[in-house]
């Protein structure tokens, strides 16, 4: 039976045929297994990517802000008594001395009742003068009987001596000398018995008197208050200054207690600016900072950190450390650069979107269309630099685009 001879070379065609096919189908598998993205990966356009490199430079340790000009103090004026606004005597924006007359408010029953307490006050002073009197009086009688007494005394002693000059001589017998001893001996018992008792009464009425002075003091200081109520009808300057926020009107009541507007100091600033709270462990009273007005170079400190965070922001005060400049306005706005610390080599990559994420992860480029999530840690930042104190090197590149998008995954295909 004959059967088909093939030639040779027909079979090495088929060999290589198929060897092409295996080949063909092995290189299909790997651009698979290549560009079609697995667990935890995702395919990106290349052109939709920013990526820079991480380097080693100086650091520049500096937070710009944007500071508000604001007086360097303001005082309130409150209306201490109530009533109606009956005249105005400044007006909002006009500089005033301090004790300047601001307005002057009417209250009828204030007054009467002033006047009735100052009535009522007025009669018991006139009461407190009249036990005065009273106590003075008083010392003036002991001090009258006192040297009544004396006398007395004096003139029994006398006697004695010249009744005891004729007893010695004989002339006369005991029995005449023997009342004028009683008469000696009862004068000068009445006498220590009446300086007893003014020493006792001088301390007793000097108590009397010192509480009456001290409740004559308080009448007067009641009195004093008073007035005083009635005084305050008339808003006055509490500092010289710069009025703003006085916006009252003829005819408006006013309650005690009320702000009626503020006195701000003149010639005198500082700058009010809102930090993020990233920096709130590293800000501190007596950093400097640089402000540029009008192409001038203004030197600032801080002289007050407030560390209550509202929004993620926290607020400080500056102030300048020279005569501020002349032509500020409150609510002005000026430029000013922070200085956190000084310049110093460090590992740096570019500030931008990816540290959203926290600035602990960053996406690394290996040079073979991917990058790769990496853990890292960051430590202080400028609008244009972030430094790395571990997991990236000088030389890596990153993507510095925002990293929300790519929050699931781990690895970018990049093609």
């Amino acid at each position: 039976m004959d059967r088909r001879i093939e030639r040779p070379h027909a079979r090495r065609r088929k060999l290589l045929v198929r060897f092409g096919l295996g080949l063909a189908v092995a290189a299909a598998v790997a651009a698979l297994w290549w560009f079609l993205p697995g667990s935890g990966s995702l395919a990106v356009d290349a052109a939709t990517l920013r990526t820079a490199p991480v380097t080693r430079a100086a650091f520049a340790d500096y937070v710009p802000l944007r500071a508000q000009v604001a007086p360097l103090q303001t005082v309130y004026v409150t209306a201490v008594s109530g009533g109606q606004v009956e005249a105005l005597l400044a007006s909002d924006g006009q500089a005033v001395a301090a004790g300047a007359p601001l307005a002057r408010l009417a209250n009828p029953e204030l007054a009467l009742d002033v006047a009735s307490r100052s009535a009522n006050i007025a009669g018991q002073l006139s009461s407190i003068s009249g036990q005065r009197l009273s106590i003075q009086q008083s010392r003036e009688q002991s001090q009258r009987d006192i040297a009544s007494a004396r006398n007395e005394l004096a003139k029994a002693e006398a006697l004695l001596r010249q009744k005891q000059i004729l007893f010695d001589k004989q002339i006369v017998t005991a029995a005449a000398l023997a009342p004028l001893r009683d008469e000696v001996a009862y004068q000068r018992a009445r006498l220590d018995a009446l300086t007893r008792s003014d020493r006792e009464a001088t301390k007793m009425l000097t108590d009397q008197a010192s509480g009456v002075d001290a409740t004559a003091g308080e009448l007067r200081e009641s009195l004093a208050m008073t007035r005083a109520g009635l005084a305050a009808l008339m808003v006055r300057a509490p500092v010289a200054g710069r009025l703003t926020a006085f916006t009252l009107q003829p005819g408006q009541m006013i309650k005690p207690g009320e702000t009626l507007g503020q006195v701000d100091s003149e010639r005198a600033w500082k700058l009010t600016a809102d930090v993020d709270q990233f920096y709130l462990g590293r800000v501190r009273n007596g950093l400097t900072a640089i402000a540029e007005i009008d192409g001038r170079r203004l030197s600032l400190t801080v002289i007050k950190v407030l560390p209550q965070v509202t929004e993620g922001r926290f607020r400080i005060e500056l102030g300048f450390t020279g005569v501020p400049p002349t032509g500020l306005n409150r609510g002005q706005t000026l430029d000013v650069r922070l200085t956190l610390g000084a310049d110093r080599p460090a590992v740096v990559a570019p500030a931008g979107g990816w540290l959203d994420a926290g600035g602990t992860t960053a996406f690394v480029l290996t040079g073979e269309g991917r990058a790769v999530r990496r853990a890292i840690t960051t430590g202080r930042r400028n609008p244009d630099q972030v430094e790395v104190t571990s997991g990236l090197a000088p030389g890596d590149r990153i993507v510095t685009t925002p990293l929300a998008t790519y929050a699931p995954y781990q690895t970018l295909l990049i093609h």
